[in-house]
């Protein structure tokens, strides 16, 4: 495991790199039954066993992407900022775009958050509040967020896809990189670059006590005033329901606007877990 010097605004808690891991969210609870301190992060180059929101899903882990975990820690659950995992995409979100700002791209896409844990790659026209289902019909996959928790301690985990260039069958029509969004080729140790990005608004965002976060990521919630479809609960809850995507709750819930032929049609409800169903099954 090596040391790498990248400025951490986490009172400059260590950075480590390690070539090939499990997943950076295994060694993250390594690294924290050590005692290391709030704001670590372990970054790695490959991952054997990455996950998502669900245990049967895996990441693929591709070489010249960014994978990482930053270990946070409370005093105690009630001091975990709400909705954390919301505030994580939103410095994603950010440290994305800036990225892409500076680097030499043909394009300059949006990046939105897709509640709960995702982050979309879209036209540049889509990252407004009004249009923010304008590029939904093109919009691709490019980063994944997993925060967990024991109560005290939160791991939280990334996935971005950003020197890729290519993507097999099943993942080519959900998926992209920064470097293929962008027309630009990308050179592995890039993804140092935006980790730093990625710290620097993760610092800002997770400190943040007011309620500021919403009207952020309002602006960059995608598919928001858009007709959408909702899988309540598990993925495989059979549980759907349509509506319009109203925005986002206090509490983090999504709130739809359920369509005109629910029963309760017209009336705003809020959903804790569950996600989008954008994909067509089968």
């Amino acid at each position: 495991m090596d040391t790498i010097s990248i400025k951490n605004p986490f009172d400059n808690a260590p950075v480590f790199h390690m070539e090939t891991v499990s997943s950076t969210m295994d060694a993250s609870r390594e690294l924290a039954a050590q005692g290391l301190p709030h704001g670590t992060v372990i970054v790695a180059g490959s991952q054997s066993v990455g996950r998502g929101r669900t245990p049967e899903r895996v990441w693929r882990s591709d070489p010249g992407n960014l994978y990482c975990t930053v270990l946070l820690r409370y005093n105690g659950f009630q001091d975990i900022p709400k909705p954390l995992a919301l505030k994580v995409g939103l410095a994603v979100a950010f440290a994305v775009e800036d990225f892409i700002a500076d680097s030499p791209c043909d394009a300059r896409p949006a990046a939105l958050v897709k509640w709960p844990n995702d982050i979309m790659l879209c036209p540049s026209a889509a990252s407004s509040a009004s249009g923010a289902s304008a590029g939904a019909s093109s919009a691709r996959k490019v980063a994944g967020i997993l925060c967990e928790s024991d109560g005290k301690t939160v791991f939280t985990g990334i996935g971005v896809n950003v020197a890729q260039t290519q993507f097999p069958d099943d993942l080519r029509e959900k998926a992209t990189s920064i470097a293929l969004a962008c027309g630009a080729a990308l050179e592995s140790d890039n993804r140092f670059r935006l980790l730093e990005k990625f710290l620097s608004h993760l610092y800002r965002e997770a400190r943040q006590a007011d309620d500021s976060w919403r009207e952020r990521l309002s602006r960059r919630l995608y598919l928001k005033g858009a007709e959408t479809r909702f899988i309540v609960g598990k993925a495989d809850s059979g549980e759907v329901v349509e509506g319009i995507l109203h925005g986002v709750g206090e509490d983090g819930s999504l709130l739809l606007l359920r369509n005109s032929g629910a029963a309760s049609a017209g009336e705003v409800e809020a959903f804790l877990t569950g996600e989008l169903d954008v994909y067509p099954r089968g």
